[in-house]
């Protein structure tokens, strides 16, 4: 690494807490040293409430851009210059591209998960999906499922501002996507989820629930939930199996970890950073098997 650092070297980041288990700096500074791009990118451990401090310092230091994740991504959209469509809808931003001193958002996880399911064989068009949690990665798959054609779509959530939120997001998303039923529902209502799964062909988890310091805890208790015809997706990628995944494989359920989405979505970025194609076969036989 230090060997292609020069004074000229241009920074980018992932933002977010936690971020020390992220596979994005391997990815993204094995991807910049194929393409010969002079960029380097590190993690940087950001609690919420410190974003306009990271938002300064993307400006004060002119990098190229940064990543967000949980829980910064809709903490950063009022410091955006310009959004994307995607980042509009959804109220959330997981790639910021500064272009001399404007800062734009997008939202390319929804791009990620579509695509990851697609490479396992799993399409969206004409499902019926239900999704466990709505924040920025969770809103970000349902728009995109909607738009790219999903039948229904029955999202479970805290009694929050996330729910509330939620709500506003179906009413911009349907006057895009008409023939989408989208639905949510309060995830304490524990027969109401069981019912909407018994009836869906997918179900994600987009919660931090497996996650550590909740490698033990998953957020299904009811495992008869599970049956061999669901898919069974978690946007969580470390653990790569999480007890919500063991659970589902258990019961005979096809299932999908969240790597599939951080290397899809981070194709996107990388090209929207770089305009150029992220060496993806490479990038997964090395950093995702």
């Amino acid at each position: 690494m230090e060997s292609r650092i020069s004074g000229k070297t241009r920074m980018l980041g992932i933002i977010g807490t936690p971020v020390d288990h992220s596979k994005s700096p391997v990815m993204y500074n094995y991807s910049f040293a194929k393409a010969g791009i002079d960029y380097a990118y590190l993690a940087f451990d950001i609690a919420e409430d410190k974003v306009p401090d990271a938002i300064a310092a993307i400006k004060t230091f002119d990098m190229r851009g940064a990543n967000v994740t949980m829980p910064c991504k809709s903490a950063v959209v009022r410091f955006m210059d310009e959004l994307s469509p995607a980042a509009r809808i959804t109220g959330a931003v997981n790639t910021i591209v500064n272009e001399n001193g404007k800062l734009t958002g997008h939202m390319t996880d929804g791009i990620g998960f579509v695509r990851s399911l697609k490479e396992n064989d799993v399409e969206i068009k004409g499902k019926k999906i239900t999704v466990i949690g709505t924040g920025g990665a969770g809103t970000a798959i349902q728009v995109q499922c909607a738009l790219d054609g999903a039948r229904e779509i029955a999202v479970f959530n805290m009694k929050d501002s996330f729910f509330d939120r939620a709500r506003e997001t179906f009413e911009k998303v349907k006057k895009e996507a008409t023939g989408c039923i989208l639905n949510i529902y309060d995830l304490e209502d524990k027969a109401k989820l069981k019912e909407e799964i018994a009836e869906s062909d997918i179900l994600l988890n987009a919660t931090r629930v497996g996650m550590h310091p909740m490698e033990d805890e998953s957020v299904i208790s009811d495992t008869s939930v599970f049956r061999k015809d669901l898919v069974v997706v978690d946007c969580i990628y470390n653990p790569a199996r999480t007890k919500f995944l063991a659970d589902a494989e258990a019961a005979g359920s096809k299932t999908i970890n969240g790597l599939g989405m951080l290397l899809w979505q981070g194709a996107e970025c990388f090209n929207l950073y770089t305009g150029l194609e992220m060496p993806t076969s490479e990038v997964e036989e090395l950093f995702f098997k």
